[in-house]
């Protein structure tokens, strides 16, 4: 690839699946469509020697039945704190146009879509602690999303459940598993509550996701 950048995002995720959402587990999704909302904080990165690092970002999807069956619909939303610059680079990472084909989310989720909205500059608000599987997503007007850890019904403590992708993944490497609520107004209007929700580290560079072990593994061990 000509563009050499590097992008390391804490990332939120809702969507309309059940707990056992069915990209990660290689199974239909739970109501034969898919909708998410994805926002992130750059906590690293840089786009051709454009700094990345403090901007927000959202990525908004819908499908009208399974993801691989295509038709879907796309909008991004950007810090309107970047500037002219930082807006060019975060648009071409999170429209999948500056990697190797399919080789990170981005890139294979626009693949699947066919209409893409007009991207939003827009102050964007997010409070996420990974380890702790909480979240607050706010973007005024567009979007509001609550994170949490599902509740052990039996002894009503945070239920700790997560994945780890050693291979196969062009998402994550490792990531929390939890519930969340979202609504989204506008072109791209959705509602679900309760639902999957996901908490990682997004980590890409031109040539794909970068596979090294996140902090959030440290609880492992070596």
């Amino acid at each position: 690839m000509s563009d050499q950048w590097h992008f390391k995002s804490e990332t939120f995720d809702n969507c309309n699946c059940a707990i056992n959402c069915g990209c990660q587990f290689n199974l239909p999704t739970t109501h034969g469509f898919c909708q998410s909302a994805y926002v992130g904080r750059v906590t690293e990165g840089h786009f051709n020697g454009t700094s990345l690092a403090g901007l927000k970002w959202a990525a908004i999807y819908k499908w009208p039945g399974e993801i691989a069956e295509g038709g879907g619909k796309c909008q991004i939303v950007i810090d309107e704190a970047a500037d002219a610059e930082q807006r060019s680079a975060l648009q071409t990472i999170l429209s999948g146009d500056a990697c190797k084909p399919l080789s990170n989310v981005f890139a294979v989720f626009a693949s699947t879509c066919s209409q893409f909205c007009e991207t939003l500059l827009l102050p964007i608000v997010l409070e996420v602690d990974l380890e702790g599987r909480t979240a607050r997503a706010s973007i005024p007007g567009l979007l509001e999303s609550r994170g949490a850890p599902k509740i052990n019904e039996f002894t009503g403590e945070p239920f700790h459940v997560a994945l780890a992708r050693r291979s196969g993944s062009f998402e994550f490497t490792y990531a929390e598993l939890g519930l969340g609520t979202t609504s989204v107004n506008g072109e791209m209007a959705m509602a679900f509550d309760e639902t999957w929700a996901l908490f990682c580290i997004h980590h890409f560079n031109q040539d794909g996701l970068i596979r090294d072990r996140p902090r959030l593994t440290a609880w492992l061990g070596h």
